[in-house]
């Protein structure tokens, strides 16, 4: 399914694709966000928005982490919820079991168990970030968010979640979808001076 407008999501849980944030959403931390949505149900939805690097390293909330980390190692901003909470988010490769700690959510995308000694998993992972705090929504709140507009819903693809250019992955998620969506991906940060 390719990206889709509010009024063409048949209403499927979200599990495992993307929100990306419409120019409605015009400040704070979900402007231009792409969030990860890593459980939908009739109770609510959490995810992670994946294009908000930080300025810290791991390595100053959780040692021994750093060198498992994909580039940029830094620190992610997941959302506005438990800022003070990390996650832990994994890609393992192949169908084979998950590491240790490790959970999967949907694919080869997973949840690490941060209490884990780092020794254990460094072999089993394909790509990891960490995040402090995560995206959540009550019952019916992000399906609402939807419909009205504030999200596209699209794929995920391969390593969106792991992007080298995090800064630049809300444009280069747009450019793939089909038209109209496609046209988004220029649309400048201030409409006025367009």
């Amino acid at each position: 399914m390719d990206g889709v407008t509010s009024s063409e999501w048949d209403g499927r849980p979200l599990t495992g694709r993307l929100l990306l944030a419409t120019p409605e959403i015009g400040g704070g931390i979900f402007h231009r966000s792409v969030v990860l949505v890593l459980h939908h149900d009739d109770g609510g939805a959490q995810g992670v928005v994946v294009n908000r690097p930080l300025e810290a390293t791991v390595d100053a909330v959780l040692p021994g982490w750093q060198g498992l980390l994909t580039e940029p190692g830094n620190l992610f901003q997941g959302g506005p919820v438990s800022l003070d909470s990390a996650l832990g988010l994994v890609t393992v490769p192949g169908p084979n079991d998950a590491p240790v700690g490790v959970k999967r959510l949907f694919g080869r995308v997973g949840v690490i168990d941060l209490d884990t000694p780092p020794e254990l998993v460094e072999t089993g992972l394909a790509g990891m970030r960490v995040f402090a705090g995560y995206a959540g929504w009550s019952a019916g709140q992000l399906e609402g968010e939807v419909r009205t507009g504030s999200w596209w819903v699209v794929d995920t693809e391969g390593r969106d979640a792991f992007s080298d250019q995090p800064s630049q992955l809300w444009r280069s998620v747009l450019r793939r979808q089909g038209e109209p969506l496609a046209w988004v991906a220029t649309y400048p940060d201030d409409p006025d001076l367009n």
